[in-house]
């Protein structure tokens, strides 16, 4: 029964399919579905993505030559209503039975409903329409194919179109250009009539973009256009706009050369009936008003409070609540200055930067007691002082079977009257956990707390004077935080605290520098006897050992190890070599784990100190055609190092600072994303990353959270994360981490239809122990041959773009594992049931 449900199943679907596939369905009697647009340039085809979007018809969309959402449209019914009116209106019974348990209402918006109507405008809206070949929107096509042509310099291009017949209702479409020969840019000529924008231009005429002997290109024009125009309103020339600059082009030499004149005339006024040309002239500014509390509900307000400060005169309808210097520091329009479009931006930049004011609002009036002077007046909206809000959350982890978390959070704008900014939060979380010590056999056993403040200063917050090192116009500013959180019954339950002092700054457009000063981190393990309930795998590994290897009856409950103290008696008894017939792959594994747990259940205290580049190329969100880099450098431990040195305090032969040891490393970091725009919604995507973090002096270990770890969906994509590593190990330990990581990605994207993308991809890399306490070689760095061990897992995904944000589906395949054992490392397991599904937000690099 159930093999004949699924032969008629199959049977229907292949109809459906079938019927849905006649791609002519929806085109009218005497009309043609266009299927194919192809381009000839002087003989040769050409369907770029920038000439065939020249196009104003276009075929339907294919994937791998099959029009999908055509024929989804296809499947749809047309005239619905009218469909289910007429089932009635051949069965006037079956209406009146409707109407009996239904009221005529009723019975009429079941027509609307979606099994009647509602799946036939889904089909509709996400199939795709058959496009019918229109003449007109051909020769539109037509003529915009030889404006593309002519603006690049082909003046004599002729453009010519042929329809083909493919099929019943089916047409392709040819078009044919000639472009002959194009014009090259012969002499240019400027004709300036104001003398101080001619000194301008002269003086900067190096910087054109438009040169001799250079194909004619309408761009490049337009961009010298916007050039000279910039170059005029950032020295000076207010009233002056881009349509001034005009060019008269001569092509009548027949040698197809054009002789350019740049042609600036004076400016054109209005004055009552006449009109008048008067030369432009240049403004400075004689004054620079700021009105600290406008209100664009009351914009007239009478004022109440005033002071000058170093040319600057602030206005407050209020008592005034900031100190002058927190804002005139970032006002880049100064008195005396020359009109600059350059400094207003930046000056608005600034000021939307301090986070106290909504987006400036700067304005000029021409002083009609200055010749060609300027009044600038910024108008500053102050936001709300306080800013409070709270949320909570019900979840559920492997850790606790049902928690209730919430955090809650103040905001503080202009706390000392310098615009500085104060932000302080709490959370918390209560959880009840079966897995957990509960004595007192209460429902919440688990709980987390938690702290953190932050204060920012629009500023570096330094004793002495930088601006001549970073002037103001890099928008430096510096942020001071401290935070808390405390577990119980939660892992080792941890105290963590954390503070840090962290200066930012932008020297130019997209490039920005972070330097922490300091970064301090203290971790305290306050239940480190609980870690091999936490660490399952470790101690499943043991307890398997233990039993193998026939370890003591009275180390065991219930024929497994018990945590603690039989643990760690059979690690004594290893460590005594009371096993002799113990494999050194055993060994190594109890080493390992032994190692791991050492690592992570010492009290850390890092204090380090950092500095961090970052530069992109990308424009905007939309830009796909781009480069982004980032380095990091890292020292941890030499201050404290220079105190425990005169305090000569030790702990375990390792020296302390606060009565802990601390650590000490130098890490490094670099990565590059490259991105590639293929056209038509096709991007390609690489990512080089390599990190690595060197012990020395009082450490042998880089703490865990300075470590690196492999695999997730940012990552090598066939691993789960912390799955992979170090080196061919096989991943032994629950969290695998090393000191020294390579990471490389590569990632195809593509448009399946509308906003639905799939992506290609191929990720590799590995982590590696180098220089440090582990000295398993199967995960130590030792140099190229090593390298070998990169893993490499493959895959494909699909993105849904939101447009605010992309939701990522991945699945990588392990396709070279160098865990597994020799000959059996490529492709085995390359199957859908030993992949790994990734879920994401956004992309991954």
């Amino acid at each position: 029964m159930k093999n004949s449900l699924t032969k008629i199943s199959l049977f229907i679907l292949i109809g459906v399919i079938i019927f849905g596939c006649n791609t002519t369905k929806r085109v009218p009697n005497g009309k043609s579905l266009l299927t194919k647009n192809d381009i000839y340039v002087d003989g040769k085809k050409n369907n770029v993505e920038d000439i065939f979007n020249q196009l104003y018809q276009k075929q339907n969309s294919s994937i791998l030559g099959y029009r999908l959402r055509l024929n989804i449209y296809n499947l749809a019914k047309e005239k619905t209503d009218s469909i289910y009116r007429a089932k009635f209106a051949h069965n006037p019974k079956k209406y009146f039975r409707k109407v009996k348990w239904l009221s005529k209402k009723q019975v009429k918006r079941l027509g609307q409903s979606f099994w009647y109507a509602g799946i036939h405008n889904f089909l509709r809206k996400t199939g795709e329409a058959p496009v019918i070949l229109d003449t007109v929107s051909t020769k539109k096509s037509l003529r915009r194919l030889k404006s593309y042509y002519f603006n690049r310099g082909y003046f004599d291009v002729t453009t010519q179109y042929k329809i083909d017949s493919v099929g019943p209702k089916k047409t392709k479409l040819r078009y044919d250009i000639k472009t002959g020969k194009p014009y090259i840019v012969d002499s240019i000529h400027s004709y300036i009539s104001s003398k101080p924008l001619d000194s301008i231009y002269q003086l900067r005429k190096k910087n054109s973009l438009l040169k001799s002997g250079v194909k004619f290109a309408t761009s490049n024009f337009d961009a010298e256009k916007a050039r000279i125009t910039a170059d005029f309103r950032n020295n000076g020339a207010y009233r002056f706009q881009q349509n001034y600059v005009t060019y008269d082009i001569d092509t009548l030499t027949n040698k197809h050369l054009a002789n350019v004149d740049l042609v600036i005339e004076n400016e054109t006024i209005r004055q009552e009936d006449s009109i008048k040309n008067i030369p432009f002239e240049l403004y400075k500014i004689s004054k620079v008003n700021i009105y600290t509390d406008h209100s664009p509900v009351n914009p007239n307000a009478p004022i109440k409070d005033s002071t000058v400060y170093k040319d600057f005169t602030l206005y407050s309808v209020h008592k005034l609540k900031y100190r002058p210097k927190s804002l005139t520091d970032g006002i880049f329009v100064a008195k005396g200055n020359y009109f600059s479009e350059n400094r207003t931006t930046l000056t608005s930049k600034y000021l939307s930067n301090l986070k106290v004011f909504n987006y400036p609002l700067i304005q000029y009036v021409e002083d009609k007691n200055v010749k060609n002077g300027l009044i600038a007046n910024i108008y500053l909206t102050p936001r709300k002082k306080y800013t409070f809000g709270y949320s909570n959350d019900f979840t559920h982890s492997n850790i606790q079977d049902f928690g209730i978390s919430g955090n809650t959070f103040l905001g503080i704008r202009n706390v000392f009257n310098g615009a500085e900014t104060f932000e302080i939060g709490f959370r918390g979380n209560i959880g009840a956990s079966r897995d957990m010590a509960n004595p007192n056999n209460n429902f919440f056993n688990i709980s987390e707390i938690g702290a953190d403040a932050k204060l920012n200063f629009p500023r570096l917050f330094l004793p002495f004077k930088t601006d001549k090192i970073i002037p103001k116009t890099m928008i430096p500013y510096s942020t001071i935080s401290v935070g808390y959180s405390k577990q119980t019954n939660i892992g080792l339950d941890k105290q963590n605290f954390t503070s840090s002092l962290v200066y930012n700054w932008t020297p130019r457009k997209n490039t920005s520098f972070r330097f922490d000063l300091f970064n301090i981190q203290f971790v305290k393990n306050i239940n480190p006897s609980n870690y091999f309930n936490v660490y399952r795998s470790s101690y499943n590994v043991l307890n398997t050992l233990a039993i193998n290897y026939g370890a003591s009856s009275s180390y065991f409950t219930d024929g497994n190890l018990r945590i603690e103290d039989g643990v760690n008696n059979f690690l004594t008894d290893v460590d005594n070599n009371a096993f002799p017939l113990l494999s050194a792959t055993d060994a190594r594994s109890i080493r390992s784990i032994v190692e791991q747990r050492t690592r992570l259940t010492e009290d850390n205290l890092i204090f380090a100190s950092s500095i961090s580049f970052s530069k992109t190329s990308k424009k905007d969100i939309y830009d796909n055609n781009f480069y982004a880099l980032r380095a990091k450098l890292e020292s941890a431990g030499n201050t404290l190092s220079i105190v425990s040195a005169a305090s000569k305090l030790t702990q375990g032969g390792s020296k302390t600072a606060f009565g802990v040891a601390y650590s000490q490393y130098i890490k490094t970091e670099f990565e590059f994303i490259k991105h590639w725009d293929l056209s038509r919604k096709k991007v390609l995507a690489a990512k080089a990353f390599i990190g690595v973090a060197i012990p020395y002096g009082n450490s042998n270990s880089v703490p865990f959270s300075r470590s690196y770890f492999a695999g997730g969906s940012n990552d090598i994509r066939a691993w789960q994360s912390y799955g992979l590593g170090p080196g061919k190990t096989g991943s032994v330990n629950d969290f695998n981490e090393a000191n020294m990581k390579l990471l490389f990605s590569t990632e195809f994207r593509f448009n399946i239809f509308q906003q639905l993308y799939g992506a290609l991809f191929v990720d590799s890399g590995n982590i590696w122990n180098i220089k440090d306490i582990v000295t398993n070689p199967d995960a130590t760095f030792t140099g190229l041959k090593s390298l070998e061990n990169i893993a490499i897992g493959s895959g494909f995904g699909f993105r849904y773009d939101f447009n605010f944000f992309v939701v990522r589906l991945d699945f990588g395949f392990k396709t070279y594992n160098p865990a597994r054992v020799e000959n059996d490392k490529w492709l085995k397991e390359m199957r859908f049931d030993k992949s790994v599904l990734n879920i994401g937000i956004n992309y991954p690099f």
